[in-house]
This record gives structure tokens, C-alpha cells and sequence, in this order.
């Protein structure tokens, strides 16, 4: 064989040769690739299902939070009622009010005093303690009715006390001054009544009426009270 034959056998093989290994090449990576390309597909598969389950999920979170910011509708009735009065209602608060008012002025004088029977020093204590956030809630309700906080003179207080009496009251030693403040809240007491009574008939507001209704519950009890502690003396 000539050399210029045994080069092209020569080149013929090395080709053949490259070839094979082209081609097992190729085979050896077709599974490698294949598995990549399905764990690729796999991987998308689920960050696009976790994509939607977040979606899914802030749905439901936002239709939570969209509920719960709705305002009750019953704080919007309730504020409606409030405002719902008639002129019986402002009466009575401007009546009852200043009634308070001399109520816990008189309470004050006796707790301020020393050798006071300690069964009426309880009783000026409860009588304050009741009717000082009434005085607030009354004056709030005229405010909110664009009304002023004193009645016409047309109009008078049943059982107020005098300015003599209140007087007498204050200068009066601890056992005088425990007789006077239970003859003076009798009265005083019984006026109020009448008028709670007046307001749970004619008036029109339910917490008014409602605050009326309490005055005639808790100012009965303490009359029949002073009345057995009157006796007791």
C-alpha cells in the first residue's frame, strides 16, 4: 500500500472513530437532559401552584379583614335612638339636673362634718356617688340637643331645699346637721321621684327614660331608709 493510501485509511478510521464517540456522547447525555428537562417542569409545576394557593390565601385573608372593618350597624341605631327626644326629655334634664346638683351640694356639707352617725355617712356617700356621673351624662344629653342647662322659671323643682335650709344645714353641729340632712333629702328625694315619674310617662328618649326609671328605683329605697333611720333616733 502507497502512503498516500494508508493516510486516507488512516483519516477514514479516525473519523469512524470520532463519530462513536460523538455518538455515545449524545446517548449518554439524552437521559441526563431528559431528566433535567421533567425536573425543570416539575419545579415550574409547583411555583406556579404555590403561586396560586398565595392568591387563594390572600383572598380569604383580605375577605377576613374587609368583614371585620364593617361598622356594626347596631352602633348607628343606637346613636339614632340617643337623639331621638321630645321636649319632656329636655325638661327633665334641665330640672333634674340643678336637683342633682343640690343633692350632692348637701351630701358634701354632711360628709365634711365630724360626729355624724356613720349609717348617714354611708348613705351621703351613695347618694354622691350616684348622682355625680348623672349630672355629666344629663349635661351631655342637653348639649347634644342644642339646649341650655337651666330650665325656665315658668318651671319649679319639687323638693328642693331652701337657701335658708341649706344654711342651717352647714352650720350645724355633726348630730343637728345628721337630723336636718334627713329630713331635708326626704323631701328632697320625693320631688325627684315626682319628677322621674313625669318623664317615664311623657318622655321620649329611652336612656332618659331609663335614667328616670332608676332615679324612682334607687330614691324610693332611700327614702323608706332615712325614714327608719328618722325613727331610730
Amino acid at each position: 500500500m502507497t502512503p498516500l493510501t494508508t493516510t486516507r485509511a488512516d483519516a477514514t478510521h479516525h473519523e469512524t472513530a470520532r463519530a462513536a464517540v460523538r455518538t455515545t456522547r449524545r446517548r449518554r447525555r439524552g437521559p441526563a437532559a431528559l431528566g433535567l428537562a421533567i425536573a425543570a417542569t416539575v419545579l415550574m409545576t409547583g411555583c406556579a401552584g404555590g403561586a396560586t394557593s398565595t392568591g387563594d390565601h390572600s383572598g380569604h385573608q383580605m375577605s377576613g379583614m374587609t368583614s371585620s372593618a364593617t361598622p356594626s350597624p347596631s352602633g348607628t341605631g343606637s346613636a339614632a335612638a340617643a337623639d331621638a327626644h321630645n321636649n319632656a326629655d329636655v325638661m327633665f334634664a334641665q330640672m333634674m339636673l340643678p336637683h342633682h346638683e343640690q343633692a350632692v351640694q348637701l351630701s358634701d356639707i354632711v360628709l365634711a362634718k365630724t360626729g355624724m352617725k356613720a349609717e348617714i355617712t354611708a348613705l351621703a356617700k351613695r347618694i354622691k356617688a350616684a348622682q355625680t356621673p348623672e349630672i355629666a351624662t344629663m349635661t351631655s344629653w342637653l348639649s347634644a340637643w342644642n339646649a341650655p342647662t337651666t330650665a325656665s322659671m315658668d318651671h319649679g323643682m319639687s323638693g328642693m331645699v331652701s337657701a335658708a335650709d341649706v344654711t342651717a344645714l352647714r352650720d350645724a353641729d355633726g348630730a343637728t346637721a345628721g337630723t336636718l340632712f334627713l329630713t331635708q333629702m326626704i323631701g328632697h328625694h320625693e320631688g325627684a321621684v315626682a319628677m322621674a315619674k313625669d318623664q317615664v310617662t311623657s318622655g321620649q328618649n329611652r336612656e332618659a327614660v331609663a335614667l328616670a326609671q332608676r332615679v324612682i328605683t334607687s330614691q324610693s329605697a332611700e327614702i323608706t331608709e332615712m325614714k327608719a333611720l328618722q325613727q331610730a333616733s
